[in-house]
């Protein structure tokens, strides 16, 4: 299986001297099973150059797999090169919305009002088809089975495990760890302690074992109590998971759009100062732009 970052940065896109190393776009992962076949991590600015390098194998079908709405894990979508070449397929996969009532084919019905679009959905070449799933219930792409999770995001947000030929990759999308909302002391904090305990365990399980977590690490520890309820984790959270999830390497990835590669670095440097590396515990990497990692 093959590992590919096309998009690392949170937010927003953040091009430039300062994040030139680690890369500006913003969220899109390939991957590529053993028998080659295309899945897509979300849809960020980063899907753009991918498209780029897939015009030398066409036609082709790329599984698109969506872990959210925001706009950082969408804008890439209508610059998707294929999408306005006649032979191809785009199967886009990800959630129902509650609120809107619509499945994921508002994702692109939405990005592509006149207002904001020059191209209308149906003017694109390409067969696009929209499959909506449902949490734990997993689906067969060629080879891999896909299997989404609901995570804790101010909107409905998928993380998705994909495994193939006895190899595995699991993707939290954007992912906060599950809070208790009542403070130590109140009557109501251990019974909803263990809820939290219980959802934390759950999600363990999902991940156990995985070649490659690649997850939220938006902050530091010392930033995260002003960011709480946005929807993020750190490079603390994710380690952690890492850990107990028995994972042999962690990414961390959704880099804040405000950090440059040298500070990236030194929060990174000093999460790793609270959580060394460890004789057969998880590997620690800072995921970029560009960068491929086959197992």
């Amino acid at each position: 299986m093959k590992v590919k970052f096309w998009g690392v940065r949170g937010s927003i896109a953040s091009p430039g001297p300062a994040t030139v190393r680690y890369g500006g776009n913003t969220t899109c992962i390939e991957i590529r099973t053993d028998k080659n076949e295309l899945i897509i991590l979300d849809a960020g600015t980063g899907i753009f150059p991918l498209s780029q390098t897939l015009l030398c194998e066409l036609p082709i079908t790329a599984n698109v797999l969506i872990t959210h709405s925001h706009w950082d894990h969408i804008q890439g979508l209508p610059f998707f090169i294929p999408n306005f070449i006649p032979g191809n397929t785009l199967r886009l996969h990800g959630a129902f919305d509650p609120v809107s009532g619509k499945g994921v084919e508002q994702v692109m019905s939405v990005q592509l009002q006149y207002s904001y679009f020059p191209v209308r959905e149906d003017e694109m070449k390409a067969r696009i088809q929209y499959i909506t799933l449902a949490p734990e219930q997993s689906i067969q792409i060629g080879s891999a089975t896909v299997t989404p999770y609901l995570m804790n995001h101010p909107v409905i947000n998928f993380a998705y495990r994909i495994d193939a030929d006895g190899k595995s990759v699991f993707f939290t999308g954007d992912h906060e760890p599950w809070p208790n909302i009542y403070a130590p002391g109140d009557e109501d904090f251990n019974e909803y302690q263990a809820l939290v305990d219980e959802k934390l365990e759950h999600i363990l399980h999902a991940m156990q074992g995985v070649d490659v977590l690649i997850a939220d690490c938006s902050y530091t520890a010392l930033e995260y109590p002003a960011k709480r309820g946005w929807g993020h984790g750190t490079f603390h959270s994710s380690m952690r998971y890492a850990s107990l999830a028995g994972a042999k390497v962690l990414f961390c990835t959704h880099h804040e759009p405000t950090r440059s590669d040298d500070a990236l670095e030194a929060a990174f440097a000093n999460a790793l100062a609270d959580y060394p590396r460890q004789t057969n515990g998880p590997d620690y990497r800072l995921a970029r732009e560009g960068d491929c990692f086959e197992f």
